[in-house]
């Protein structure tokens, strides 16, 4: 590590009294982990790491291979807005996980991702996103959801009770360092969604992990409950994590060329080839709960259908247009991740597969502007449209066929997760749920 990164942190502990710092890292499901160290400890762990039992870290090592280290990265280092500040406060920085010999742990999905950064940057190119994150906000996590409000997209009435709730959680995300551009309700009732300003992959997967424990803290702290999964509510909108990404060459927006057709360059056309080509093997990361497959169902505006278009919104991927002169903001938006996911994974996929479709310059089909959803099956079937896996079990089967996917992620990684993905399967295809007991045991 530099001499200056260490010595920046030192001091900045010293100068905000920070007794406790927090190190975060993440398992393979995206669940944020953590153990606290006192300042005495600080300098040992920034030169040395800090040594931690993996064997009971989801998709970390096996009992005979547990020992692990996380290396601090002193550009995370930030106080934790809501703990006491007047003295004895609490940092946090992420960590690189390694093993005892100091090589990268290949389970560690920062690590997954910072190789993958490392593949496009040989390529020349440098990996930018910009994710929208929905959660709703309930009276609490026991028994059937309870809504705070009945608003609906972008009100302001008194019905958006959670206005507060927003704001404080922006200003805490803000005094972290992380950027924010907009906040507001979504469609579905007590739905919110706050966006994060557009900055490249790592950082963004670092300050997505930190939004949602921040939503969750702020929630709370005022006594209800926020929550990223996908489908809480039937009949209502499930909640998403559109992904807005773009690749920069040496300051440049290469997928912007002023010459071409909606101003979108070859590269950006390959890259959009890429993710269509390889959206199926990609889904079990981007969606990889059973109940993730509860939202990505026709009607209720999430996609389904592999397509793109350049303002559809029924689309997979769509093409959002820019004010002119801000040709720095051509990008496309990936429609099909939820929130609950693991980010470090799925940008690293994403990337994965936009990258394949740019060295082997595929060409997507044409744009559908149309209502995909109001179609009808052979017209879809006419027009070469496919589909997004229906469940869980179709996922993981079309990512276990992956070679992409199993090279994006890693062995380690891949054969891991999908292990996991298959007991959480098994689970729940045995349960016998409410719906079946009042649908079935009246009449069998």
């Amino acid at each position: 590590m530099a001499g200056e990164d260490k010595e920046y942190v030192l001091k900045r502990a010293k100068e905000l009294d920070v007794k406790f710092i927090r190190l975060w890292f993440t398992d393979i499901l995206g669940s944020l982990k953590s153990f606290a160290i006192t300042v005495e400890e600080l300098e040992k762990a920034l030169d040395e790491g800090m040594g931690f039992d993996g064997s009971s870290i989801e998709g970390f090592a096996r009992i005979d291979e547990s020992d692990m280290l996380a290396i601090p990265d002193p550009s995370t280092f930030v106080l934790l807005p809501w703990r006491p500040r007047e003295r004895h406060s609490v940092a946090r920085m992420f960590c690189d996980i390694m093993r005892p010999e100091g090589v990268p742990f290949e389970g560690d999905p920062r690590y997954v991702l910072k190789r993958n950064l490392q593949q496009a940057a040989e390529l020349g190119y440098h990996f930018y996103v910009g994710p929208e994150l929905e959660y709703f906000y309930f009276q609490s996590h026991e028994g059937p959801p309870v809504p705070l409000d009945q608003g609906g997209y972008f009100d302001l009435t008194p019905l958006d009770v959670a206005s507060d709730l927003r704001r404080e959680t922006v200003l805490a995300l803000e005094e972290m360092g992380i950027g924010v551009e907009y906040s507001h309700h979504e469609v579905a009732v007590s739905q919110h969604e706050i966006d994060l300003r557009y900055t490249d992959a790592l950082t963004m997967a670092d300050n997505a992990m930190t939004y949602r424990l921040v939503v969750k803290q702020v929630a709370l702290n005022n006594n209800v409950y926020a929550t990223f999964m996908p489908k809480p509510l039937m009949g209502h909108n499930g909640s998403g994590m559109h992904v807005h990404q773009s690749l920069f060459s040496g300051g440049r927006n290469t997928f912007h060329d002023s010459q071409a057709t909606h101003n979108l360059s070859d590269t950006a056309r390959h890259y959009i080839a890429g993710l269509l080509k390889h959206a199926r093997a990609i889904t079990a990361i981007t969606s990889q709960w059973v109940n993730s497959y509860k939202r990505l169902v026709p009607g209720y505006e999430a996609p389904v259908y592999l397509s793109w278009a350049m303002k559809n919104r029924s689309d997979l991927i769509r093409v959002p247009e820019y004010k002119p002169g801000k040709e720095e903001a051509t990008r496309i938006e990936y429609r099909a991740a939820d929130p609950a996911c693991n980010p470090y994974l799925v940008f690293a996929v994403m990337l994965a597969a936009g990258l394949d479709g740019i060295r082997n310059k595929l060409e997507p089909p044409s744009p559908v502007e149309e209502n995909v959803f109001e179609m009808g099956e052979e017209e879809r079937k006419r027009r070469g449209i496919g589909s997004l896996p229906g469940s869980l079990e179709e996922a993981i089967q079309e990512m276990a066929q992956s070679a992409l996917v199993r090279q994006a992620l890693g062995d380690h990684v891949f054969d891991s997760f999908i292990k996991n993905k298959k007991i959480e399967w098994d689970n729940y295809r045995t349960q016998v749920t409410d719906y079946e007991l009042k649908r079935y045991l009246p009449i069998l």
